[in-house]
């Protein structure tokens, strides 16, 4: 019998799979597919203190091997999700979940994380400080060590659970990135997110999307994300989150390989809603076929 468990910050994951946020909801609109509690865990829709509509529609752009999104951070806001959304993800979800926190400002992150930080159903904090598809926001904090480091630091000093930092790969140096967020205290870090791209409708002779340029997501990103996470491993005495362009089982293995503990599962969500159960369940055979009793044992064994 294999075994599929790994764990973040002292926290046990059945399993290393997890939906990356901005692609599961808050589990709501997954839970009538299958039992959610096969999961490691997932990342919750990206927060923010006041709601958010969201950019202008459209949204979405089909690319080769992968789409471009600029959905804008719509939620409903901090007070909702700990009123509403975690009381009902409560009643269908019975494991710790993965908070997504994004912000315009230091104060604002620093806020939503202090209030995320009480409640129970959370394990730990993930900071978005790399969404592309907002304007004076998200992206900017990742986009230079001095701005990674303030965030990780004024997050820090108000949270008790796990930090991870969630890089942005829009950057010439992410490595120096994920060092001044680890030596500001982030006790984690999660890679990739979305690479900006842009796609023109021709006949229309403008932009497909209403933002103009989006998020780049999918299989194409794959080994950039690879590439990222094995440079970051290396580089980061913290657990690495692995993110970009995973669909499948042995997917999940190659970015745990160059060094990710657990492996987030964006864009294959909005394709196939089973995509995460069926990662998860071709995960033995898979291992069984590579020879690997533990997922533990092959974590960053690429040198």
């Amino acid at each position: 019998m294999v075994d599929t468990s790994v764990e973040l910050s002292g926290w046990r994951l059945d399993n290393p799979v997890v939906p990356a946020s901005g692609t599961f909801g808050f589990g709501n609109e997954f839970k009538d597919f299958y039992d959610l509690n096969l999961l490691g865990t997932f990342s919750f829709k990206g927060t923010t203190r006041e709601p958010r509509y969201g950019n202008p529609t459209p949204r979405i752009a089909e690319c080769t091997a992968g789409m471009i999104n600029a959905v804008g951070l719509q939620n409903p806001g901090i007070d909702a999700v700990i009123s509403d959304e975690l009381p009902r993800l409560k009643t269908f979800f019975h494991k710790k979940v993965i908070a997504n926190i994004s912000g315009f400002s230091v104060d604002e992150y620093a806020y939503c994380c202090e209030r995320i930080d009480r409640e129970e159903q959370v394990g730990l904090i993930e900071v978005n400080i790399s969404c592309p598809n907002v304007r004076h926001g998200g992206m900017s904090f990742g986009t230079s060590p001095e701005s990674a480091a303030e965030v990780t630091r004024a997050v820090k000093a108000v949270t008790t659970k796990p930090v991870y930092m969630k890089l942005s790969p829009n950057v010439s140096d992410i490595v120096a990135i994920a060092r001044a967020c680890v030596e500001a205290g982030a006790d984690g870090l999660c890679l990739i997110n979305t690479v900006l791209g842009m796609r023109i409708d021709v006949q229309r002779r403008r932009a497909v999307v209403a933002n103009t340029m989006g998020g780049f997501s999918g299989p194409a990103i794959f080994p950039l994300a690879v590439r990222m996470v094995y440079q970051v491993a290396r580089a980061c005495a913290v657990p690495v989150i692995g993110c970009g362009g995973v669909q499948s089982a042995r997917d999940v293995i190659e970015m745990m390989m160059v060094g990710a503990t657990a492996v987030e599962v964006g864009a294959a969500n909005l394709v196939n809603p089973y995509a995460c159960k069926e990662i998860i369940e071709a995960l033995p055979a898979e291992m069984e076929r590579l020879g690997i009793e533990k997922l533990n044992d092959i974590i960053g064994i690429i040198e």
